[in-house]
């Protein structure tokens, strides 16, 4: 195949997936070099840019995802008559911003930083996808450990967590983070159980 079959065929298989790819699964599909997958993602990228699509190309961390772009959410939800989803409240905001900066984070941690009990809160971001259980801490009780997902990346549109916006100094307590800070020897993968 030559580049522009191959992106063509990238393109049909993103859309056909509708869940993010990672780049050495469309290698495989497409029988190209994985290093190669970045070069053809930016020309297929480049091309729905250049025809006005109403489709855009969303890179997740190593995977890649084809989407609608946003301007056009108004029509696909009267297309489809889906129901607006309820935004979340500004404790669920809060709670995803102490995850998303401190993964892998405990219950105990948010509510330590917030003051608050953060039990239900937690449960919502869990059903919306946007946190997802990374673990149990090596600790008494073996609480279990929080960090986001890349449908958190996908909803708040950044490739990874490194375009996160920088935190203010001033405002995060000088110890608090020392005081919490999980060693990874602490960490279990074991899943299923709860605390």
């Amino acid at each position: 195949m030559n580049d522009k079959e191959i992106v063509s065929a990238l393109e049909a298989v993103l859309f056909a997936s509708g869940e993010p790819i990672s780049k050495k699964r469309i290698a495989e599909a497409l029988s190209v070099d994985e290093k190669n997958i970045d070069k053809y993602a930016k020309m297929l990228s480049d091309s729905l840019a250049l025809r006005n699509s109403g489709l855009c190309l969303l890179k997740l961390e190593n995977t890649y995802q084809m989407s609608t772009k946003t301007e056009y959410a108004e029509y696909i939800k009267k297309a489809f008559d889906i129901k607006r989803k309820t935004p979340l409240s500004p404790a669920a905001l809060e709670v995803l911003a102490v995850i998303s900066y401190n993964q892998p984070v405990t219950r105990a941690f948010v509510e330590q930083v917030r003051g608050v009990d953060c039990s239900g809160v937690i449960a919502t971001l869990l059903e919306k996808e946007l946190i997802e259980e990374r673990g149990r801490l090596e600790l008494p009780g073996r609480p279990l450990l929080y960090g986001t997902t890349k449908n958190f990346l996908r909803c708040f549109s950044i490739g990874d967590l490194s375009e996160l916006p920088p935190l203010p100094k001033e405002e995060v307590p000088g110890d608090l983070g020392e005081q919490l800070k999980i060693d990874d020897s602490q960490i279990s993968e074991e899943e299923g159980s709860e605390s």
